[in-house]
């Protein structure tokens, strides 16, 4: 019999630390705007977008604060993101294709459907066709951090299926980052890439578990594909999927696997400095010369309606599809209406969403303000009727029994990872 250690589960420290950062993430924005609307707008605009250099591409010019935020520290958000995936199909919730189905089609519907209200609503503009993907993600440490605040009101298994569900979603996200949103492309750069990445290739088949060789590695390629005129932070994503992992079923955050050592090394830094530091300086938005028109114009209400329709009736819809005819089972403990506020949370788009949306107009810094209104007008709503919904949906018959039994599931995994770092 396993002695108690008293060890914290990697699930149960996965969602602390996202609903932490998550919350840190809403003041983040909140302050960003209480700025933007002070004297200190000039002060803020100025420090973000002065340029302090050096010159890394032709592309972009001189780079500025906003852009090595933007270019360089998220690349650090997408290599955990990266991390965060590759845990999940080769030794997480999403390593076998009956545990795929579910967060698969609701992912995919999640996105399909908000892109279909983005451009209904701006079917008669001209120029904002590009915009398609801005509702189409979710911002998994705001919606997490949403479900914090309900405490015990919110089974597990929606926390587990809101965090599968936003994986698969930003692959969803990485993917039209890279395809839709890349101009022109250097083929000297990107040959430069790709053999950087069959160095990594080879190292890892080779059984090197050095991280700081890979993380060098992993900076040439964020420089070359900078060059290449892919956005650089997809460098984070192809850099994480050449990161040794050791499989260990029951215990996901071994001791001594590569990946598992630096996702929980970065984890805290995306969490609580780079996420909210993009959350502030990208969430600013002067309202002193906004008028309803400019609130209501087809691209701020296109993303509004993609995230907070759209993004609900997709995913609720894919879920009870997917029940009633048998492709997957109903959540263990939550009622229909529980599923249903888990799915208006999914319309909490902020992060990338906002970060697609500076993509999606690079030339037009009027179209990037719009888009920021459209984003925070529909996370806001998204985020109010959620936890609303949640707050007063009644539970289901089964909660406190099918929660201990989590409980205890979650306790076991803890064990075992305990267990396992002191033998190492």
């Amino acid at each position: 019999m396993t002695q108690r250690t008293g060890a914290p589960s990697a699930l149960r420290q996965f969602l602390a630390s996202e609903a932490a950062g998550g919350m840190l993430l809403m003041g983040a924005a909140a302050l960003a705007m209480l700025v933007a609307n002070s004297p200190l707008y000039d002060l803020y605009h100025h420090a973000l977008h002065d340029p302090i250099g050096p010159t890394l591409t032709s592309k972009l010019g001189p780079m500025s604060l906003h852009l090595w935020i933007n270019d360089g520290l998220m690349a650090i958000f997408f290599l955990l993101v990266g991390l965060e995936i590759k845990r999940e199909f080769m030794d997480g919730r999403l390593a076998s294709w009956s545990q795929r189905r579910l967060p698969f089609v609701a992912a995919a519907s999640g996105m399909i459907v908000p892109a279909a209200f983005y451009l209904l609503f701006t079917a008669e503009s001209h120029g904002l066709e590009k915009g398609w993907a801005i509702p189409a993600a979710t911002d998994i440490a705001f919606a997490i951090g949403v479900l914090a605040l309900l405490g015990k009101r919110a089974p597990t298994s929606l926390k587990l299926f809101l965090t599968t569900v936003a994986i698969v979603d930003d692959m969803g996200a990485v993917a039209i980052i890279a395809l839709a949103y890349t101009a022109s492309i250097s083929t000297l750069a990107l040959g430069v890439a790709a053999a950087i990445l069959l160095a990594m290739y080879i190292l890892n088949k080779s059984g090197v578990t050095a991280l700081w060789v890979y993380l060098l590695l992993a900076a040439a390629l964020w420089y070359a594909i900078l060059l290449s005129g892919v956005h650089a932070t997809i460098a984070g994503v192809l850099a994480a999927a050449m990161i040794p992992i050791v499989k260990t079923p029951g215990a996901p955050d071994a001791a001594h696997s590569p990946l598992h050592r630096l996702e929980h090394a970065i984890a805290p830094l995306v969490a609580f400095f780079i996420v909210p530091l993009f959350g502030f300086a990208n969430a600013g938005v002067s309202l002193e010369n906004m008028g309803l028109d400019q609130v209501i114009a087809p691209l701020p209400l296109g993303i509004a309606a993609g995230l907070f329709l759209g993004k609900q009736l997709g995913i609720f819809a894919a879920v009870w599809l997917c029940v009633r005819f048998g492709f997957a089972s109903r959540l263990r403990g939550a009622t229909w209406l529980q599923i249903y506020g888990v799915a208006l949370l999914c319309g909490i788009g902020f992060t990338m969403s906002l970060f697609i949306g500076a993509l999606a107009f690079p030339a037009r810094p009027e179209l990037v303000e719009e888009a920021k209104i459209g984003v925070l007008l529909g996370s806001i709503a998204s985020a109010l009727a959620g936890y609303i919904l949640l707050r007063l949906a009644p539970q289901h018959l089964r909660h406190e029994e099918v929660e201990a039994e989590k409980k205890r599931e979650m306790d076991e995994d803890g064990d075992v990872v305990s267990m396992q770092e002191k033998r190492a």
